[in-house]
């Protein structure tokens, strides 16, 4: 790197000082100390560093007020905070502030050199890419827009620190994604678990979420592991949580608050240690003023809460989706397909999006299959895209959630067959004349 990287810490104890200044000695690190955190403040203002390692507890001026004046000057520096009297509730605050990272106090040497390595890498690729308006790709999510950045930067800080993190955000963003890659970073060993709350049962809730012993009820043949249990020493990713019924919320609250689960039929309960990712397209505030979700689940799963835009506020990553899923689809269906025309481009920019990333994935997978050419052209493109109510939503006839849906099924059931229409066909159950029928009102015929 051929500019030096500047490093403020501010702690109180000189012995501190002295041993993080020699262990972060490097030949393109300069290292600036002060056991004053009025003075530390100063000087961040002064010079600018990449970085600022800072002591929580300190006479005159906490770590946190530090951190929020450096975050008020420039939100560009990232900062470390340090403390003798680590938890997962202030790590997180902290990091809800604006914190980079949080260490544990006494700081091991290792652990430092590599969290101050990876945030001077990711300042210096955020720095390159804006520079240079390319994209990132981040746990398998790619992006060119600034409020992707930030919700990857918000994730690794995160990750290592989370014990629940609510994901908000509509239908086909990628809240799974999102929910993945928290587990990949967080470094647990355990598995990743994924719940559709919206498909379990009232019923069988219980049994499914925290497991049943032999003879619990009728049919219980034999012992049964509950998926709490599944993703102990792991991430339980709770999908849709907004759609879990009243009923079996209490019974999820006792869980993530004692960590501890109750087999049907048992009476011992069983410890866990199990992470905790819920995500919704729901407004649960909402939602909890209509008392069909709890306040007191809404808190302890919402300790952090990451938003993932809609695709209509990031529309500089629409062409980046697309030539990814033009590319993705030509291998898998073995075409020749290089890419999109512009003409086709500029269509899916205009359009409005409301299925989101999924929705922009099921257009081009569909168009994969149906296109002979060896660039996606606007007629390979449904026809809705192309029309003027397409692109702002604001004339035209509206699609019922019915036949969105219906559509949606078209779609997946075709890329499914690559393009066989009568297998397609038998895959929904109906005959191939309604099949095409159906093909021809969504738009959906060559």
């Amino acid at each position: 790197m051929s500019d030096p990287v500047h490093i403020v810490v501010i702690d109180d104890h000189s012995g501190s000082l002295e041993l993080i200044s020699a262990a972060l000695h490097r030949e393109h690190l300069v290292i600036h100390t002060t056991q004053d955190p009025v003075e530390g403040v100063a000087l961040v203002k002064r010079i600018r560093p990449r970085l600022v390692l800072t002591d929580l507890m300190m006479p005159g001026m906490s770590g946190i007020d530090v951190l929020r004046e450096i975050v008020s000057f420039d939100p560009t520096i990232d900062v470390i905070l340090m403390t003798a009297h680590y938890t997962t509730e202030t790590a997180v605050e902290a990091i809800r502030n604006g914190a980079a990272d949080y260490l544990q106090k006494p700081v091991k040497i290792p652990l430092l050199r590599e969290r101050i390595a990876a945030l001077v890498a990711s300042s210096q690729r955020r720095l390159d890419l804006s520079s240079h308006h390319q994209e990132l790709v981040f746990e398998g999510m790619t992006a060119r827009s600034e409020i992707m950045w930030t919700l990857f930067t918000q994730i690794e800080r995160i990750a290592p620190h989370y014990r629940s993190v609510l994901v908000r955000g509509a239908t086909g963003t990628g809240k799974d994604l999102v929910a993945r890659a928290l587990h990949h970073l967080s470094g647990v060993k355990g598995k990743f678990v994924v719940v559709n709350c919206s498909a379990v049962t009232e019923t069988l809730f219980e049994s499914e979420m925290f497991g049943h012993v032999r003879g619990a009820f009728t049919g219980a043949d034999r012992d049964k592991i509950g998926l709490f249990e599944l993703a102990n020493c792991g991430t339980l990713f709770l999908d849709e949580v907004g759609d879990m019924p009243p009923a079996t919320q209490a019974k999820l609250l006792r869980v993530v608050q004692n960590q501890e689960v109750l087999p049907v039929g048992s009476l011992t309960p069983r410890r866990v240690d199990v992470r905790v990712v819920a995500a919704t397209h729901r407004d649960l505030r909402s939602a909890i003023t209509n008392s069909t979700f709890r306040e007191d689940l809404f808190y302890r799963l919402s300790m952090v809460e990451l938003t993932v835009p809609p695709l209509a506020e990031r529309r500089e990553d629409i062409p980046l989706l697309a030539k990814q899923f033009t590319k993705q689809f030509a291998q898998e269906y073995g075409k020749s397909i290089q890419g999109l025309t512009p003409k086709a481009l500029l269509v899916l920019e205009k359009h409005s999006w409301r299925g989101n990333v999924r929705e922009l994935e099921h257009v081009i997978g569909r168009a994969c299959i149906l296109t002979a050419n060896t660039q996606l052209d606007v007629n390979d493109l449904p026809e809705h895209l192309s029309q003027p109510s397409a692109g702002n939503g604001s004339s035209g006839e509206e699609t019922s959630p019915l036949e969105a849906q219906e559509r949606r099924l078209l779609d997946e059931a075709l890329r499914a067959s690559h393009g066989n229409q009568s297998e397609a066909a038998r895959s929904l159950g109906i005959g191939r004349d309604a099949l095409r029928y159906k093909m021809k009102k969504f738009n959906l015929l060559q």
